[in-house]
């Protein structure tokens, strides 16, 4: 589009130029031909033509001028809105066609920005929240202990360090989600069994879920191996299933599946717990999103779909109400 737009304003500027010492041209004719016939004392007919002439080629310049210069004033104005910080700049597409792709790839350009500083706001607003709560509490218990309220014992101790913990851990999380949003996570990539590693991470939970009484079940259509970072991959899958338990009732189970499609890897995990509102179903991996009797920060979600699609992957989800959650991610064979 670049070398096309360069072409076109080439052609213009040579245009106008032709058209510039046309316009000259006749203006020097009229003189000549006016100075002719004045000698002469005939002009009356030539004159009026010239002239008529003369507005038509400065009527064609002038419409030119206008197509360029008006989409380019308009670009300029809302360009300077957005230095400014109006995000909400837009600019009405004409002109050139090149010129209307430029005004639809900034107006593109103005939503992202605006997308984003409204993402930066609510996300600020959250991480403010979240650790607000246990810094909170934690406060309280120092202040309770320096003024005699509370005794120093083992529990308070106990309860301070794991305030710290979940301090550390949502810290980890945020560290781990805005890395996979911004591209710069780090990857150590080796041949891992996917199958075997449900295998483990089901074993790791499984007093989780007979305490929780949910049945742990396994469908793995043989043994499929990827060129993964089994540690990050071991976060996913164990972020998937921890959610799955924490909303799967008694007696209910959550089934982990395996599938091999050509070059992909297929993970499924389907739960029968109480399922997705249709309006929270498109927003599932989005950061500190959660139901209202949620334990969690909402980040876990969040930090399984921002590794997988670094493995160059895919994830999402389908729930209905009452029926329950299946949560899908694909992981590449060949890294």
């Amino acid at each position: 589009m670049r070398r096309r737009f360069l072409r076109r304003m080439m052609f213009f500027a040579f245009l106008a130029f032709l058209i510039f010492s046309l316009f000259i041209a006749s203006i020097v004719t009229l003189l000549i031909t006016v100075f002719d016939n004045a000698r002469s004392g005939n002009f009356g007919v030539l004159i009026p033509v010239a002239l008529v002439f003369i507005l038509i080629l400065v009527s064609t310049v002038a419409r030119g001028v206008r197509r360029i210069v008006v989409p380019l004033g308009d670009l300029v104005d809302a360009a300077e809105k957005i230095e400014s910080g109006d995000y909400s700049a837009r600019v009405k597409p004409r002109g050139p066609r090149e010129l209307r792709a430029l005004s639809r790839a900034f107006n593109e350009m103005s939503e992202r920005l605006e997308r984003s500083e409204a993402e930066r706001k609510r996300l600020l607003a959250d991480v403010t929240h979240e650790l607000r709560t246990p810094l909170t509490v934690m406060q309280g218990t120092i202040e309770a202990l320096i003024d005699g309220l509370h005794q120093p014992d083992e529990a308070r101790f106990r309860s301070l360090l794991e305030d710290t913990r979940v301090l550390s851990r949502l810290i980890d999380d945020l560290r781990t989600v805005s890395l996979a949003d911004a591209g710069a996570l780090a990857l150590h990539r080796e041949p891992t069994d996917v199958a075997e590693l449900i295998r483990d991470t089901v074993a790791s939970f499984g007093t989780q879920a007979d305490a929780a009484g949910v049945a742990l079940r396994t469908d793995l259509a043989g043994d499929a191996t990827a060129i993964v970072d089994l540690v990050r991959i071991r976060e996913v899958l164990t972020n998937v299933i921890a959610n799955a338990l924490r909303y799967t009732p008694r007696s209910g189970a959550v089934t982990i599946g395996l599938r091999r499609r050509d070059v992909l890897i297929e993970v499924r995990v389907r739960d029968t717990g109480s399922g997705v509102a249709p309006d929270v179903l498109p927003h599932m991996f989005d950061r500190f999103t959660r139901s209202e009797d949620s334990t969690g920060a909402g980040l876990g979600l969040a930090i399984a779909k921002g590794l997988v699609l670094a493995h160059g992957g895919e994830i999402d989800a389908t729930s209905a109400v009452g029926q329950g959650t299946e949560i899908r991610y694909t992981l590449p064979v060949i890294g």
